[in-house]
């Protein structure tokens, strides 16, 4: 029997809400992880970790960096539970908020100098709410459209959330850049780093009055309506479908690879290897993040007109191509080879984060997949996002820029695979899952998803 659930083509004007909504948030979230990933490296070996020396303290604070992919995948199974449970609205506004107030404090911890050790204990400790709040929220604001979405649209309407992510790489770079500009570097360490930091107090105001005027979606009440919450979401989502989710994890692992390469690690090469001011790696950086948020708008059109699977795919490949040729022209091109590293390693990493919404939300059956989706996107994290920074300095330093580029590319690899192993359930109904048995396996899943509709 097909559920009462209106159907999205007949809300248009919902969607465009539902999607403002949930880019603004993302946006939010992001620019504030964003900040934090830039002061990483410009910023917090200096304030935080003075007597570590220059390779410690940079190691030491990106560190901090990749605590907050550590308390990712913890953040997705808190608030996935709650998000498959009590709704995603309610989840997403908690989210937005831990995530606004965290940041905020960070631009009021003190130095070093005055608190000693207490300082980068506050900073790691503020970094991990970070990291849980993101961690439950990209799922949440995903499926906030995906729910509503018609499903040959789907990949677009999706979108929106990771371009939210696009754009709030660009208002990092953006408060960074434009508080820097006609500062001293004496002063921009002293207090200068704090302004951006403070000031997204603002956009969090924005954000939480457009998470409270969304919707919950109509494919969750449905699902509650008939089956009633599920106990333990997260339990039954790997029961369910593990294969799925180790998958779904693997072919993500390109993307934090990538992303980290492309505005971290070359920012940070930039200055130390090439000798390249701080304002114009910092540019250069901006305009890495804008091939992003391309990209992401791309990958999200090109997975309705040829599916989500061969979109991230070529993605993929050339994830795996690009890192392999980076290095040499880099250090050869100087400023310009650095602008094109960093414009074309982002450009491939936000197409194949485009279709990542839809992709997701297809693969997983509405009784969990706030939870399985969110695991699986921020487990990766670790891997990719949380590892590589620990070792950058070391590999930079004892073998050279081109073998950090090596690991770079193979982690693409190993994405690559993950994503020829999944199906590709572009168009399917989601609201056909509603209140349906769960299968032991994917493949029984999707055969009886086309025999009913």
């Amino acid at each position: 029997m097909r559920s009462k659930i209106a159907s999205p083509r007949t809300r248009p004007v919902s969607m465009r809400r539902l999607a403002i909504a949930s880019c603004v948030g993302t946006t939010i979230e992001l620019a504030d992880f964003g900040l934090f990933a830039l002061a990483a490296v410009l910023v917090f070996p200096h304030i935080f970790f003075p007597a570590w020396g220059d390779a410690a303290g940079l190691t030491a604070s990106l560190a901090t960096f990749g605590v907050a992919f550590v308390a990712r995948p913890f953040g997705s199974i808190l608030f996935g539970h709650f998000g498959d449970r009590v709704g995603r609205k309610g989840t997403l506004v908690t989210t937005l908020t831990l995530m606004g107030v965290s940041t905020v404090l960070v631009g009021f911890i003190p130095p070093a100098s005055q608190i000693g050790v207490l300082a980068p204990v506050i900073l790691v400790t503020l970094r991990f709410i970070q990291g849980l709040a993101v961690g439950g929220e990209w799922a949440g604001a995903v499926l906030t459209t995906a729910e509503y979405a018609p499903a040959g649209r789907r990949g677009f309407w999706s979108m929106f959330a990771s371009l939210g992510g696009g754009f709030g790489a660009i208002l990092s770079s953006v408060l960074v850049v434009g508080g820097s500009l006609g500062m001293s570097d004496q002063d921009y360490l002293s207090w200068g780093w704090r302004v951006p930091f403070i000031a997204s107090i603002i956009l969090v105001g924005v954000g939480l009055w457009a998470r409270l005027n969304i919707d919950e979606t109509p494919v969750f009440k449905a699902e509650v309506e008939r089956r009633g919450a599920p106990k333990a979401p997260f339990v039954q989502a790997f029961k369910a479908q593990p294969r799925e989710i180790i998958l779904a994890s693997g072919t993500m692992l390109m993307i934090y690879s990538s992303y980290y390469l492309g505005i971290t690690f070359l920012t940070n090469y930039g200055g130390t290897h090439l000798g390249i001011a701080r304002t114009q790696t910092l540019l250069m950086a901006l305009a890495a993040t804008v091939f992003y948020t391309i990209g992401i708008f791309l990958g999200g059109l090109t997975a309705d007109r040829y599916g989500r699977r061969l979109t991230m795919a070529v993605a993929a490949t050339a994830a795996v191509i690009f890192p392999l040729i980076m290095f040499p022209v880099l250090n050869a091109g100087g400023f310009a080879g650095l602008a094109v590293a960093m414009c074309i390693t982002m450009f491939i990493t936000g197409t194949a984060t485009g279709p990542l919404g839809a992709f997701l939300s297809e693969l997983f059956r509405t009784q969990y997949r706030y939870s399985a989706a969110g695991f699986s996107y921020n487990f990766a994290g670790i891997a990719g996002g949380a590892i590589p920074p620990l070792f950058a300095a070391s590999i930079t330093r004892a073998l050279g820029a081109y073998m950090y580029g090596v690991l770079v590319s193979l982690l693409s690899l190993l994405s690559l695979a993950c994503v020829l192993l999944l199906k590709d359930n572009a168009g399917r109904d989601l609201t056909s899952e509603v209140g349906a048995r769960p299968r032991p396996t994917f493949a029984e899943s999707s055969e009886r998803t086309r025999t009913t509709t």
